[in-house]
């Protein structure tokens, strides 16, 4: 077996441990795992990323913000680059929600190639998530809510994968967001 596919091995099993005992917010409380595994595959098969760094950091996004991960285990664990890219798609917990949100659609423009190509794939799946099922306690308004703040992210994102740009556009258009 290659290395890189021993490495991607390696990141899934240290990020399912993480997340583990974590569900998502959907009616059938799917495993938390999926995300972050489903954020690296549409980074690879609808966006055609092959960089080892970037599918890792996608299956370790969450990691740090969600879990007991600190930095300095990614970064012994997985490289100074991958801990780089988890740290800027991480959003800082100690703020008020609204104040993590400004921070997104203010800091994207500023990330490097790599953590821009995670924040697409995540904003893509998260999205295509809401379309699927309305997770518990959400109204129709919230979702349209997220929406329009994921679309304020992702202008800020735009010149960083076309394939995946292209997936977004669709999505806002089918919910009469123009970009």
């Amino acid at each position: 077996m290659s290395s890189d596919a021993l490495m991607l091995l390696e990141t899934v099993n240290f990020a399912a441990e993480k997340h583990k005992n974590q569900r998502r917010k959907d009616p059938e409380a799917t495993p938390y795992i999926n995300h972050p595994i489903g954020v690296a595959r549409i980074l690879s098969h609808e966006g055609g990323i092959a960089d080892i760094e970037v599918l890792q950091a996608a299956l370790l996004h969450d990691t740090v913000e969600d879990t007991d991960t600190t930095p300095a285990e990614l970064e012994a664990r997985f490289g100074q680059t991958v801990a780089r890219i988890v740290q800027e798609v991480t959003d800082d917990k100690t703020l008020p929600k609204q104040e993590r949100k400004r921070q997104q659609i203010e800091h994207a423009p500023h990330c490097s190639h790599q953590a821009k190509l995670v924040k697409l794939a995540d904003k893509l799946y998260n999205l295509r998530d809401l379309n699927r099922c309305t997770p518990v306690g959400w109204t129709r308004e919230r979702v349209q809510e997220y929406f329009l703040w994921a679309a304020q992210v992702v202008n800020g994102l735009r010149g960083t994968n076309p394939l995946l740009e292209e997936k977004l556009l669709q999505l806002f258009k089918q919910r009469g967001i123009d970009m």
